[in-house]
């Protein structure tokens, strides 16, 4: 055999390999961006603490919808290496399994890990908490779990100072613009989670879930355990 024929083999060779690996990348993606946000998550809620919560609360962040982006394998990675979460508490739906940090602000770091604060001056307890997340799958990413809430379901909101329990009163899809539901409703202490109505990029539905204030306890190892 040749110097030439050799040469030649080891190319097609690399050339096969690579493909191989390409086609297990694009097989394997939505697994691996599954696992690393489900690392982040766990992460930042495992490091987070009063003293991280006080300091972040002060952070400044980003309030912007339109710079949200599709979460892909980039975003992901991003947020992975960056590792600086503006984390400022917790929140638990029970009932389906959701458990996720809540970051200050809507930059797409802090919607690769959990839930985003959807207003600069909101606080936990007060006029209308809104919040916003990712629909990625039905494997309980994220907020992909809010399909399956129901009325009557109750969700837990904590500052590592009280624990705050909402329960919720409705739920609907809108129209991407009908923003209307994050803002505040007079002399009422409400909870709004939004996200996607569906993983598929450019999707205009939204879910809404809507929940009231009930509840307001010390944040204790009894009523922190349901985080």
């Amino acid at each position: 055999m040749t110097k030439t024929s050799r040469t030649k083999r080891w190319v097609i060779r690399i050339i096969l390999m690579l493909g191989v690996m390409v086609g297990l990348a694009l097989v394997f993606n939505e697994q691996i961006k599954i696992f690393v946000i489900q690392q982040l998550s766990s992460r930042t809620v495992e490091k987070l603490d009063g003293s991280d919560i006080q300091r972040n609360t002060k952070r400044k962040a980003s309030f912007d919808f339109k710079a949200v982006k599709a979460l892909d394998v980039g975003t992901v990675a991003h947020a992975a290496v960056t590792n600086n979460p503006n984390a400022i508490g917790q929140i638990a739906i029970p009932d389906v399994g959701m458990r996720l940090p809540i970051l200050k602000g809507l930059a797409n770091d802090n919607l690769a890990q959990g839930a985003g604060t959807m207003k600069p001056t909101q606080v936990m307890g007060q006029g209308n908490y809104a919040l916003a997340g990712h629909y990625m799958t039905n494997q309980g990413v994220l907020f992909s779990p809010l399909k399956g809430v129901k009325t009557g379901d109750f969700v837990y909101l904590t500052d590592k100072t009280k624990v705050y329990t909402y329960q919720v009163t409705l739920k609907k899809v809108v129209y991407e613009d009908q923003v209307q539901w994050i803002d505040d409703v007079s002399g009422k202490q409400l909870l709004t989670l939004v996200t996607c109505a569906s993983p598929t990029e450019g999707e205009t539905d939204r879910i809404i879930v809507r929940a009231t204030l009930t509840k307001v306890a010390k944040a204790t190892t009894k009523t922190l355990s349901v985080f």
